[in-house]
């Protein structure tokens, strides 16, 4: 088969980090048309230095990188470096990129491969806000015809874990995600209700470092900061790299077809996705994973960049 046309659209963050690393090692899988990246995680000008010196580790020059939207549609963006440190890959022990950022903005990018492709072509993987998709659909709706379908980290079917409702991605442009979700296009939704059940435990980490190479030790590395981070888990909860290992392997993961919608009103539940089966379906929401199947990808993965 072709390798599937796909960009990824991303806050680097220590997760998106490891996602991309994943899908940079998939040549065979992905044909990948660029990354764009979002304020998010960190701010706009560290999101798109993290993506590059990721691209480096990676040493795939061939895949361009486009700088997006700063912050949300309607909103301050709040950044999350009580999280991730300073830099949002603290413990990657990453080189500063010399490969530049292409020119165009992140929204143009988009909407001009997404207008030139085939119709129903090109997968959208999505690891931060969805502020980049909403502009670029509302700015040219015909954009959309180009997609194939988006693979959505974001959302929660239960609890948040930015707030007792929301999660981060959502929660940060509520407003951008309400506009994707009501475009109706092909989503697949993977919420922190799953990739809490992935979890980078420190035996898992030991055995990614056992894998050797430069980054296999910037991801061990990530993981272990970032679990420290995340106070009463067992370890890295494995949000986005859960994306890119759904379109490798869908077989890893389970769910169902639901009606997700957003709250945007201010409150108590601003950026919940209310998931239930009531109305027409707009999603698929991932509900479980086989996470040692996850971690014997990623481990085939990172051996794959070793050389």
């Amino acid at each position: 088969m072709a390798p599937r046309p796909l960009i990824i659209d991303c806050d680097p963050g220590q997760d998106d980090a490891v996602a991309l690393l994943m899908a940079f090692a998939s040549p065979v899988a992905f044909d990948l048309l660029g990354v764009t990246t979002v304020g998010g995680n960190v701010s706009i000008e560290r999101t798109s230095a993290n993506a590059r010196a990721i691209r480096e580790l990676a040493g795939r020059p061939d895949v361009p990188v486009f700088a997006g939207c700063g912050g949300p549609l309607k909103r301050a963006l709040e950044t999350a470096e009580a999280v991730h440190g300073a830099s949002g890959i603290d413990g990657a022990n990453v080189a500063d990129p010399i490969w530049p950022l292409d020119e165009r903005h992140a929204v143009d990018f988009l909407v001009e491969t997404l207008t030139a492709a085939e119709e129903g072509s090109v997968t959208l993987a999505t690891l931060g806000p969805l502020t980049n998709l909403a502009t670029a659909f509302e700015r040219a709706p015909q954009a959309m015809a180009g997609v194939r379908e988006i693979v959505a980290m974001g959302g929660s079917t239960g609890k948040g874990n930015v707030t007792p409702h929301a999660e981060y991605n959502i929660h940060t442009d509520p407003e951008a995600a309400n506009v994707v979700y009501r475009a109706g296009l092909a989503i697949t939704m993977i919420g922190s209700n799953l990739t809490h059940q992935v979890m980078a435990t420190p035996e898992r980490c030991t055995a990614i470092r056992a894998v050797g190479g430069a980054a296999s030790d910037a991801v061990a590395g990530m993981l272990e900061f970032y679990g420290a981070r995340k106070t009463g888990l067992a370890g890295a909860p494995m949000h986005d790299p859960c994306v890119i290992a759904y379109l490798l392997q869908p077989e890893l993961f389970k769910g169902r077809d639901m009606r997700v919608e957003i709250v945007t009103d201010d409150g108590a539940e601003l950026g919940r996705t209310r998931c239930g089966d009531g109305g027409t379906a707009n999603a698929r929401v991932l509900e479980t994973a086989d996470a040692d199947g996850f971690f014997d990808l990623l481990l085939d993965k990172l051996a794959g960049l070793k050389g």
